[in-house]
């Protein structure tokens, strides 16, 4: 997908480790201020292509712009306009929570009442002068999300964002990457997460095998390879049957019909498709 204002651009991305090829020519654009989800398998090519982004992966051919910035060769321009949040945290456990803040936002430049705003915008006001190493899982995910974002990123990457998180604290964390987006961050996310996916991503983009095999909205996704089934019980000769029928073919549906026509019908419901779905779909045909 090409946009008009790349925030991130990748052109014929290839990363390879000796005979193994771990981004296979990727290429594709991400709008600012967008929400995008970056998904695929486990060996998809996910966590290379992040590394790459954030300066910590050398690619081994390709175009790589971040912010209008290209990326490895100007890394230290680039590195001042993002945030990344990784999968596991890495604070100074010695340090309280604002004092872990406070050293970066002195790195950043950033006046210390952004603190105070992050603080309480993650609901760890309370706990600001606890020590890091006393947090719980959820309240250090929280810290790094409060980390990263003192400088007011222009993209924001995150790994698995509501990882460790409780329900109220997952709503929390979604919340904000919706405002950061709105306000005009770029949001790149990867996750498992197939739910979160389907609420806050705009554009999802779908690896296996280092190479891009997907790419649009999840409620399209979820439109273009929905697979419709009505799960239906009936007795006959005294048992209870139950049959997965499909809607997507004249055969299953004039069984459905003559299930109806008869036999005793106990219980029948159609089946909900979700993004989950599409996306097992989608990853599983690129295995078969």
């Amino acid at each position: 997908m090409i946009c008009k204002t790349p925030a991130i651009s990748l052109r014929d991305l290839v990363v390879r480790f000796r005979d193994f090829t771990a981004v296979d020519h990727l290429s594709m654009d991400v709008a600012a201020g967008q929400l995008f989800g970056f998904l695929g398998p486990n060996g998809a090519g996910k966590t290379t292509t992040i590394r790459v982004l954030t300066g910590s992966q050398q690619p081994t051919s390709g175009h790589v712009e971040v912010g209008g910035y290209r990326i490895p060769h100007h890394f230290d321009r680039a590195k001042q306009i993002f945030g990344f949040v990784p999968d596991t945290e890495n604070h100074i456990d010695e340090f309280t929570g604002r004092e872990n803040l406070e050293l970066f936002a002195d790195l950043y430049e950033v006046p210390h009442r952004r603190i105070d705003e992050l603080l309480e915008r993650m609901e760890l006001s309370e706990a600001q002068h606890i020590r890091a190493a006393d947090y719980s899982k959820g309240m250090r995910r929280k810290l790094l999300i409060c980390r990263e974002i003192l400088h007011s990123p222009q993209v924001l990457y995150l790994d698995e964002p509501t990882a460790n998180l409780d329900a109220h604290s997952t709503r929390l964390v979604r919340e904000l990457l919706r405002e950061l987006a709105s306000d005009g961050t770029t949001v790149f996310l990867t996750t498992h997460n197939m739910e979160e996916v389907e609420q806050i991503c705009d554009q999802v983009a779908i690896l296996c095998r280092g190479k891009l095999v997907d790419l649009d909205t999840p409620a399209a996704f979820v439109s273009r390879h929905a697979e419709r089934f009505v799960d239906a019980q009936f007795e006959r000769d005294g048992q209870v049957v139950r049959e997965e029928i499909s809607m997507d073919d004249a055969a299953g549906r004039n069984r459905l019909s003559d299930i109806v026509r008869s036999e005793p019908c106990l219980t029948m419901h159609s089946r909900e498709f979700n993004f989950q779905d599409a996306f097992l779909k989608i990853t599983g045909e690129q295995f078969d």
